[in-house]
């Protein structure tokens, strides 16, 4: 009897072993899931973080290290001196991409009437008033940008907080309401974007993909950065760029040298 509980011990601590050995192969598979798998350490060999590239030498390192397997984007982080608390500061704006983003987006337009028609004949993926009101508040956000005119804002108002929350409530600033919505579908369907500052005084932007290549990619940027450039606060003092970080999807960011802009 001595033997056989000495064997049922012997089994019980061998089943413990296990199930510890299998918690802590979860465990490291865990940590290199939400840390750098090996696909990152190998490409950001080909970058040196001591190093700030010229526009040209960092879009060419990007595109070497954009191996993933769909077409990734290559995004700008720019890094501002400007202070979000002041109303003033809180930047805003829209650029139009000469050579596109490289995805298409879908977009939703508030209108009724003449520019509900045109809207459509533009390109528009919805349009509608109260009955897309109804479907946003059951929970329906499939779109990338929401248009409306001044006259459905009022209505508009009652699902603010659910779309504001997505970066979608249309605002004039980023010429999102509009009396010629149709206009504004055209061009966001080209290629127009919004940029905005976080709580962080950060832009961040997506200005292609790289299946654009390096030349629309850095027509892009330059296009980018002279929009940003040309919207300096009035009150902003001193140096406004700060850091411009470039980075593809899932890889190692590079920074910009700024005398070379």
């Amino acid at each position: 009897m001595v033997e056989k509980k000495k064997s049922k011990v012997v089994s019980t601590k061998a089943t413990v072993s296990s199930q510890d050995q299998g918690k802590k192969k979860r465990k490291v598979a865990l940590v290199n899931k939400q840390g750098r798998g090996k696909r990152y350490i190998e490409v950001a060999k080909l970058t040196d973080i001591n190093k700030v590239y010229s526009l040209d030498e960092a879009i060419e390192v990007l595109l070497k290290t954009a191996n993933v397997k769909f077409d990734s984007a290559i995004e700008a982080h720019i890094r501002t001196t400007l202070d979000p608390k002041q109303a003033d500061q809180n930047l805003r704006g829209t650029v139009l991409m000469p050579s596109g983003i490289g995805k298409s987006i879908k977009i939703l337009v508030f209108a009724e009437g003449a520019e509900a028609q045109a809207s459509k004949k533009a390109g528009a993926d919805y349009v509608g008033s109260d009955d897309l009101v109804d479907k946003i508040k059951a929970g329906w956000l499939d779109f990338n940008v929401a248009i409306a005119t001044p006259e459905m804002m009022p209505r508009i108002g009652q699902i603010g907080k659910t779309l504001g929350t997505k970066g979608l409530m249309p605002n004039p600033k980023s010429g999102t309401v509009t009396k010629d919505p149709a206009r504004a579908v055209e061009e966001f369907k080209k290629g127009k974007v919004e940029f905005k500052l976080d709580k962080e005084a950060i832009i961040h932007l997506s200005f292609g993909k790289v299946s654009l290549g390096a030349a629309a990619l850095k027509e892009n940027f330059t296009t980018l950065y002279k929009a940003i450039m040309a919207a300096k606060p009035a009150s902003a003092k001193g140096a406004y760029i700060k850091k411009i970080s470039l980075a593809s999807t899932m890889g190692p960011g590079v920074t910009i040298d700024l005398i070379s802009l």
